[in-house]
């Protein structure tokens, strides 16, 4: 399975809206992702995808929010026919290796309470518990867990590169 990683453009759009919708109970309108490709300066916008023969699918998408030298993940999601794949680890460790670029320091989150797949996999790349949002998700009152991380070194994320069948890579956008 080859997956290449690289900037959203606008014709991603739709495929992005799919995974979004099928990720999440309350998906982003098409309106928000536009202004974060086409007027957001801080926003660095990324895809999966997944290179089958002549045809490329689009399986992972995420908004990464920079602010100085720090960074919020908006939205990560991987499209649920390719869960447990290890497609969630490998493309968060491809976005973290991005921010190196960027002298990133360290990187912040919300993820819902219930996600304990999303919150070991971010324990996994060093992001700890900050604190909590009560009732912070619209659709059921569910409690956020803030979580945030210190940016470490393109050899530490190397190692999360390889897909590995073993891990569960549900990645929920943390909105």
């Amino acid at each position: 399975m080859k997956i290449n990683y690289r900037q959203m453009e606008i014709n991603d759009l739709n495929a992005v809206l799919t995974i979004d919708k099928l990720a999440f109970p309350n998906p982003w309108p098409v309106n928000a992702f536009q202004y974060e490709l086409e007027n957001n300066t801080n926003a660095r916008l990324w895809i999966g995808e997944l290179q089958n023969n002549s045809e490329n699918q689009i399986i992972a998408t995420a908004v990464i929010w920079i602010i100085l030298d720090e960074a919020h993940i908006g939205t990560l999601a991987i499209h649920p026919d390719f869960h447990k794949k290890g497609i969630g680890q490998q493309f968060l460790s491809f976005i973290l290796s991005q921010l190196i670029s960027e002298n990133i320091t360290r990187i912040f989150l919300e993820v819902r309470q219930s996600n304990l797949i999303a919150i070991n996999l971010y324990r996994k790349f060093g992001f700890d518990i900050d604190g909590e949002r009560k009732k912070y998700y619209r659709d059921n009152g569910e409690t956020a867990i803030l979580m945030s991380a210190p940016i470490k070194s393109t050899d530490f994320y190397e190692d999360f590169l390889f897909l590995s069948e073993s891990e569960d890579d549900l990645i929920r956008r943390e909105n």
